[in-house]
C-alpha cells in the first residue's frame, strides 16, 4: 500500500481524488492502492527547554545559555493532533511506500519530516512537488515523483532555521527578561521580553525609522512657481533657503514676459510589469486595498488550494520556459472567467490571441527560478469568489495578461522658460500607445484605497502639456510658496515588506531590488507572520496606514546593546547561509554550532553588564 501524506485534508481530497482514492475512513482517504492522510500543518515542534533538563523548565540567569547537545521533536500537545497522528503513525507502519505531498517549500518539507521521524517510517520516500493543486497537476507531478533524497538540503535549511530561532528566541528572551524586564508580571506574560531572530531586526528598523520622524526639525524654504498659458513651471533653482531671496527672485520676475526658451520631446518605452512574488502581491493589496500582509496570504493560500491561482509562497517574479507553451491553454481558461455576469478579460486575451504569444526574458527565465515560479491564474475558472479574493484574483490575472501586450510608447516633453533672469521648467508625458496599460485601465477606475502619494505621482507623469513654441512670450502669475521640509515617511505594511526585503534597505528600483533580495531578512511567507507578531507583542501598532513604534517597542530596541540580535544586515547574512545550506554551498552543522557560539558570547555580554538598564 502507498500511503500519501498532505499539509492538511482539503489537499488531501484533492489528491486521493485523481488517484482514486475514495473511500472515506477515519483520517483517511483509501482506493486503488493508495491511503491519503494528512497533517493539520505542524504535529511535531522542537521540543521545549524542560525537555532536556529540570533546571531549564526554570527562568533563572543561571541556567544560560540553554544549549542541548542533540535537538529533538515532540507532539504538540492537543487532543485533535494526538488523534490524527495515531492514524498516521499506524498507516505508516504498514506502508510499502510513502509519499511526501507537503506544500513544496522548506517549511512543507520540515512538517512532514518530522512526522516521519517521529512515527520511525521505514519505508521508502518519494516526493511529490508540484506549483498548483489542479487534476493535470496533480497529475504529472505523480508521474514524475522523485525520491526523497534529493530534498535533503531542502529539509536541513528547514531545520537549521527551526534550531536557530530555538537558540536564539529561548536564550535571547529570557535572558534580557530576567535582566532587564519587570519579573513582576512575568507569570502571566505580561513582563516577558520577546526577542527573535527576525523579529528583533524587524522591530529596529521601525524604530529607527520612528525615531527620524520624532527627532526631525522641520526647516522652511521657498519655492518660486509661474502659471503661463494654464501650465505650471517652476524655478529650476529649486529650494530658496530664505525669504528675502525668494522674494528677490519674486519681484524681478512678476513684471515681466515669460519666455519660452525650449522644448524638447523624447520617446520612450514602458515595459509590462513583472510578475507577482508573494512579497510584490502583499505590497500591492497593501497599497490598493489596504489589506494586511497576513491578509493577502491568506486570500492567495485560499486561492491556492481553490485550484486557480499557483503556489504561492514564492520569492521570483519569473516563469520556466517549459510554462511558456501552457499559456495558451491558461489563457483560455481566463478568458473564461465572469464576475456578475461580466467577463472582465475577454476583450483583453481576445487582442492578443491568433498570434504567437509574446515571450520576454523579463518574465521566462529558468536561471532565475529554483524551486517554484512566479504567481499566475492555472486557468481553473474561479467561482463563489469572495470580494476580498476577487481583488487579489484580479491583480494575478491582469498582471499574467498583461506580460504578453507591447510596452507602452510615450513621448516625455520637457519645456524650459524664463522671467528676467529666473529659469523655469515643466514637462509632460503622452502616452502614444498605451501597450499593456489596457490591461489595467478598467482596475485602475475601481480601487477605492490608492495612497494619494501614488496618485499625485501618476497624475504628474500623465500631464499633458499645450504646444508651445521656443521664443513665443506672454503674461504669466508668479507665485512664491512657503514650505517645510519633512520628515522620512511612517512605514506601511507595503514599504516595511520592501525593507524587510531588501535587509532595511528601502530601494524602489525593481531590479536592484531583485538583486538585494539575497540580502532580505526572513522569509516572503514568515513577514506576514512576524509583522502580526510585533503587533500581538505590543511593540507596534497602527494608524490608519501606518505603522507606529509604541513606547514599548522604542525601548526593548533602546535596552539592546549587542548589535547581533537587532541589525538587519546581519540577519540578512543569517537568511543568506539557510539559502546556501539549501542550495548545497554551506553546511548547515557549521551555521548551528556558529549560532550557538554567537548565542553564547551574547549571553557573557549580558551577563557582565553591570548598568541598571530596566524596561519601565
Amino acid at each position: 500500500m502507498i500511503v500519501c501524506i498532505a499539509e492538511k485534508p482539503s489537499v488531501a481530497r484533492d489528491i486521493a481524488h485523481v488517484l482514486g482514492a475514495n473511500a472515506q475512513r477515519e483520517g483517511y482517504l483509501e482506493g486503488n492502492g493508495y491511503q491519503v492522510t494528512w497533517t493539520y500543518g505542524h504535529l511535531c515542534t522542537l521540543k521545549e527547554p524542560n525537555d532536556y533538563q529540570e533546571m531549564w523548565k526554570h527562568w533563572t540567569l543561571g541556567s544560560l545559555p540553554m544549549i542541548p547537545t542533540r535537538f529533538g521533536i515532540k507532539l504538540i500537545e492537543q487532543d485533535h493532533i494526538k488523534k490524527q497522528f495515531a492514524i498516521v503513525e499506524k498507516l505508516f507502519q504498514q506502508a510499502d511506500e510513502i509519499v511526501n505531498c507537503g506544500d513544496a517549500g522548506q517549511e512543507g518539507e520540515l512538517i512532514q519530516r518530522w512526522v516521519m521521524q517521529k512515527a520511525s517510517a521505514k519505508c521508502p520516500v518519494k516526493r511529490l512537488w508540484i506549483s498548483s493543486l489542479t487534476e493535470e497537476a496533480i497529475r504529472e507531478g505523480f508521474a514524475s515523483l522523485k525520491d526523497q533524497k534529493e530534498y535533503e538540503p531542502l529539509y536541513l535549511a528547514g531545520l537549521s532555521r527551526a534550531i536557530g530561532d530555538w537558540l536564539l528566541g529561548m536564550n535571547a528572551t529570557r535572558l534580557y527578561t530576567i535582566k532587564y524586564g519587570d519579573n513582576r508580571n512575568r507569570k502571566g506574560g505580561a513582563g516577558v521580553l520577546s526577542i527573535g531572530r527576525v523579529q528583533t531586526p524587524t522591530l529596529a528598523i521601525i524604530v529607527n525609522r520612528q525615531k527620524e520622524i520624532d527627532n526631525f526639525n522641520p526647516e522652511p524654504y521657498w519655492v518660486l512657481s509661474t502659471i503661463y498659458r494654464d501650465t505650471l513651471f517652476t524655478s529650476t533653482k529649486g529650494k530658496y533657503t530664505s525669504k528675502e531671496e525668494g522674494e528677490a527672485a519674486f519681484e524681478e520676475i512678476k513684471d515681466k514676459e515669460f519666455e519660452i526658451t525650449k522644448v524638447t520631446k523624447k520617446d520612450g518605452k514602458e515595459l509590462p510589469p513583472q510578475l507577482f512574488d508573494l512579497t510584490t502581491l502583499q505590497v500591492e493589496c497593501n497599497k490598493k486595498f489596504s489589506f494586511t500582509a497576513e491578509q493577502t496570504l491568506s486570500i492567495i493560500q485560499g486561492l491556492y488550494e481553490k485550484k486557480v491561482t499557483t503556489y504561492p509562497r514564492v520569492d521570483t517574479q519569473y516563469l520556466t520556459d517549459d510554462i511558456y507553451k501552457k499559456c495558451p491553454q491558461t489563457l483560455n481558461g481566463v478568458f473564461q472567467v465572469k464576475f456578475g455576469g461580466v467577463a472582465p478579460y475577454a476583450e483583453l486575451i481576445r487582442a492578443i490571441g491568433g498570434k504567437p504569444l509574446r515571450k520576454s526574458k523579463k518574465v521566462f527565465d529558468n536561471s532565475k527560478v529554483t524551486d517554484h515560479h512566479a504567481i499566475i491564474p492555472t486557468g481553473v475558472v474561479p467561482a463563489g469568489l469572495t470580494d476580498m479574493e476577487r481583488k487579489v484574483y484580479d491583480l494575478v490575472a491582469r498582471r499574467f495578461i498583461a506580460v504578453f501586450y507591447p510596452d507602452c510608447k510615450f513621448s516625455t516633453t520637457n519645456v524650459e522658460g524664463k522671467a528676467g533672469e529666473v529659469q523655469f521648467k515643466t514637462s509632460g508625458k503622452e502616452i502614444l500607445e498605451p501597450g499593456f496599460r489596457v490591461c489595467f485601465e478598467k482596475a485602475k477606475e475601481t480601487q477605492e484605497n490608492t495612497d494619494d502619494e501614488d496618485k499625485k505621482k501618476d497624475d504628474a507623469e500623465e500631464k499633458l502639456l499645450p504646444t508651445f513654441v521656443v521664443g513665443e512670450k506672454g503674461t504669466h502669475t508668479p507665485t512664491l510658496t512657503e514650505k517645510q521640509t519633512t520628515p522620512p515617511p511612517y512605514y506601511t505594511e507595503a514599504t516595511l515588506l520592501r525593507a524587510m526585503e531588501t535587509a532595511g534597505k528601502f530601494v524602489d528600483n525593481e531590479e536592484l531590488r531583485a538583486a538585494m533580495k539575497e540580502n532580505g531578512i526572513g522569509r516572503p511567507s514568515s513577514r506576514a507572520s512576524i509583522i502580526e507578531t510585533l503587533f500581538k507583542r505590543n511593540y507596534i501598532r497602527r494608524e490608519r496606514k501606518r505603522i507606529v513604534a509604541t513606547p514599548m517597542g522604542i525601548q526593548l530596541i533602546d535596552l539592546i546593546h549587542e548589535e547581533l540580535l537587532k541589525s538587519p544586515e546581519l540577519t540578512g547574512i543569517w537568511e543568506k547561509k539557510l539559502r546556501d545550506i539549501e542550495h548545497k554551498t554551506y553546511d548547515a552543522g557549521t551555521f548551528i554550532n556558529e549560532l550557538k557560539q554567537q548565542i553564547t558570547d551574547i549571553v557573557n555580554q549580558v551577563l557582565a553588564d553591570n548598568s541598571f538598564r530596566k524596561i519601565l
